[in-house]
């Protein structure tokens, strides 16, 4: 416990030196999520219902994100719609990708850990799994769409005359530079958590058809994937949004745009 509360002291003393008032607005941003993972967390356990209740919260939690990380409220207007419109869609994507895998539930690498254990819990393990495949994906989708608005707010500033299909080209270009450290972040930090599980099968010798059938590598997989078709997906999102946007405000040249 001693060790938990340095760390937090560390990146709470850390976020203040580096980014002084930006950093304390980011960490009241983190503890507030927090509570909102908790809250969820109560929340289904009283059986409410689940999709609606993770639909809120992730509502919350991407406002906190994005509205907390940034002064310019033009730019984290842009970024906001963009992430709700891209989480609409990757929720459609959920719900028959884990009905159609069925990865919900213990694995039987956990069966003796629960040997023992009341097993009848109460809880659909289906839900679950679409809370946390909803939530893995909300930070990668937020943190894309920041990055292109803000971008792409700042390039019409600087170039008032430039057109519709220009700032388009520009916003696939710096997608494009977005796009690889987006997707190295997710696929190292699920790689990360599960480097003691790879290294399990490999002691075992696990064939590559059992590997592609087993609950906790596809279920990893999954995750990962409907992260990374996410952030994908937030950059003609993001660009669509914010032309419109400017458009509609005049700041942006419609007529030349061909």
């Amino acid at each position: 416990m001693s060790t938990f509360l340095w760390l937090i002291f560390i990146l709470f003393s850390l976020l203040i030196l580096v980014a002084r008032k930006q950093g304390l607005k980011a960490f009241f941003g983190l503890f507030i999520n927090l509570c909102a993972i908790f809250l969820l967390i109560v929340l289904i356990n009283w059986q409410f219902n689940v999709y609606l209740v993770t639909i809120l919260i992730s509502f919350g939690i991407l406002a906190v994100s994005i509205y907390l990380s940034a002064d310019n409220q033009k730019v984290t207007n842009y970024a906001f719609t963009s992430s709700l419109i891209v989480l609409a869609i990757v929720i459609i994507l959920i719900i028959p990708i884990n009905y159609i895998a069925n990865v919900q539930g213990f694995a039987t690498e956990s069966s003796e850990e629960l040997e023992g254990l009341l097993l009848s819990v109460g809880l659909n393990f289906s839900n679950i799994a679409f809370i946390v495949t909803v939530i893995a994906s909300l930070g990668a989708i937020a943190e894309a769409s920041m990055a292109i608005s803000a971008d792409l707010n700042e390039l019409i500033e600087s170039t008032p005359e430039i057109t519709t299909a220009s700032l388009y080209k520009q916003g696939i270009i710096i997608g494009s530079q977005i796009i690889g450290t987006a997707l190295n972040t997710l696929f190292f930090g699920v790689l990360g958590d599960n480097l003691t599980l790879a290294m399990f099968y490999m002691r075992l010798n696990y064939t590559f058809a059992q590997l592609i059938n087993d609950k906790l590598v596809v279920a990893a997989i999954l995750d990962l994937l409907i992260a990374m078709i996410g952030v994908l997906l937030t950059i003609p999102v993001t660009i669509l949004i914010v032309s419109r946007g400017h458009i509609k405000n005049g700041s942006l040249n419609k007529k030349n745009s061909n």
